[in-house]
C-alpha cells in the first residue's frame, strides 16, 4: 500500500505538470489546428529564466524569504515566455496560416531545434543545478518514516496546477475573450465578420499558453532541482500525448489526460520496473544531494519505463479512440 500511495503521489505531481503543458497544446490546436511542437521549449525557457533570476537574487543575499525569491523568478519567466510565444506566432506561424498543414508542422519542429540551441548557447549544454532555496518538508501518510510521503513542494505543484486550470476554464467560459476564442475555433471567417480580431485572439492564445508553460517550467526546476536545454523535448512529447489521450482541442480532456498519463507512468514504472532515482546520482551536484536528504523518493523525467508507458498509451489511444477520451467524433464538411 505504501508503494501504491507513493507512486500515486508521484504520478499526480507529474500529471499536474503534464496537464498544464498540455493545455498550451490543446488551446492552439483547438483554434488554428496546429500542433505547436516548440511548446516544450517554451517550458524550458521558463525554467532557465527562472534559474537565472533565482540564482542572482540568492547570490545577492537580499534577505528575501525563499517563497518571494521563487515568485520573483516566476514573475520574470512568465513575461519572457509570453514574449517568446507571441514572437513565434507573429514571425513563424502567422505567415503560414493559409499554407498546407504540413508547412507549419515542420516549422514548429524547426523552431524547437532553434530554441534548444539558443538555450544551449546562453546557458551551456551541461545540466544546471536549480537553486534549492525552499525547505522541503515531508508529510507521512501513516506516520511511518519509511512509508509513503508527500512533500510541501508536491502539494504546492498540485495546488498551483489546479488553480491555473480552473482559472483558464473561467477565462474561456466566463469572459469576452473566451467567447472570442471559442468563436474563432468554430469558424474564423464568420468570427471575423462578427467583429472579432482574429489575429489578436490567436496571438493571445499563444501568449496564454506560453504563460502556463513558464509556470510549469519553474515547477519542474524547483521540484527536480535540475534544468537542461533539452528538458523541454521529452516533456513536450509527454504533454502532447496527454492532450491526445484526453482529446486534443478539449480543455477538460487535456487536464484529464495529463493526470491520467502521470499516474499511469508512475504506477507502471513503480510496479514493472524501478524508476531511476536521482538520489543515486547525487554526485552530479551538491544541490541534488541536499534535495535527496529531505526527499529520498526524487525521480527523473523519462527514466526507465516511464517513456514506454507514455507512448504505449499514445499508440493505444490513436488505434482504439483517435478522438481521445473526451474528444468528439466529427465528420468533415462537404
Amino acid at each position: 500500500m505504501d508503494i501504491f500511495l507513493q507512486q500515486l503521489v508521484n504520478g499526480l505531481t507529474l500529471g499536474s505538470v503534464y496537464a498544464v503543458v498540455a493545455l498550451g497544446y490543446t488551446m492552439v490546436y483547438g483554434i488554428i489546428q496546429l500542433i505547436n511542437f516548440a511548446h516544450g521549449e517554451v517550458v524550458m525557457i521558463g525554467a532557465m529564466v527562472a534559474f537565472t533570476v533565482i540564482t542572482t537574487i540568492s547570490g545577492a543575499n537580499t534577505g528575501l524569504p525563499p517563497l518571494a525569491i521563487v515568485l520573483a523568478g516566476v514573475l520574470v519567466a512568465v513575461p519572457a515566455c509570453m514574449a517568446v510565444g507571441y514572437t513565434l506566432e507573429r514571425v513563424a506561424y502567422r505567415p503560414l496560416r493559409k499554407a498546407p498543414r504540413l508547412a507549419p508542422l515542420i516549422t514548429a519542429i524547426g523552431l524547437s531545434i532553434i530554441l534548444q540551441h539558443l538555450a544551449m548557447i546562453i546557458w551551456s549544454r551541461n545540466p544546471i543545478p536549480f537553486p534549492q532555496i525552499v525547505t522541503v518538508t515531508p508529510y507521512h501518510f501513516t506516520g511511518n518514516p519509511d512509508g509513503a510521503t508527500i512533500t510541501n513542494v508536491q502539494v504546492a505543484i498540485i495546488a498551483t496546477s489546479i488553480l491555473m486550470m480552473a482559472g483558464l476554464l473561467g477565462l474561456v467560459y466566463r469572459t469576452k475573450l473566451g467567447i472570442a476564442m471559442r468563436a474563432t475555433s468554430q469558424n474564423q471567417e464568420v468570427a471575423g465578420l462578427m467583429g472579432i480580431n482574429i489575429n489578436n485572439v490567436i496571438a493571445l492564445t499563444f501568449v496564454i499558453g506560453a504563460a502556463l508553460a513558464a509556470v510549469a517550467g519553474v515547477m519542474v526546476g524547483t521540484y527536480y532541482g535540475i534544468a537542461q536545454y533539452q528538458m523541454g523535448f521529452m516533456l513536450g512529447l509527454k504533454a502532447f500525448s496527454a492532450a491526445v489521450l484526453g482529446g486534443i482541442g478539449n480543455l477538460g480532456g487535456a487536464m484529464l489526460g495529463g493526470l491520467l498519463l502521470g499516474v499511469i507512468e508512475a504506477l507502471g514504472a513503480g510496479y514493472v520496473g524501478e524508476i531511476t532515482n536521482l538520489c543515486q546520482l547525487a554526485s552530479w551536484s551538491d544541490a541534488i544531494a541536499a534535495r535527496c536528504a529531505t526527499d529520498p523518493n526524487l525521480t527523473l523525467f523519462g527514466s526507465n519505463y516511464q517513456d514506454v508507458f507514455a507512448f504505449m498509451v499514445l499508440i493505444a489511444v490513436l488505434v482504439f479512440r483517435p478522438s481521445g477520451l473526451l474528444g468528439e467524433r466529427v465528420s468533415d464538411r462537404a
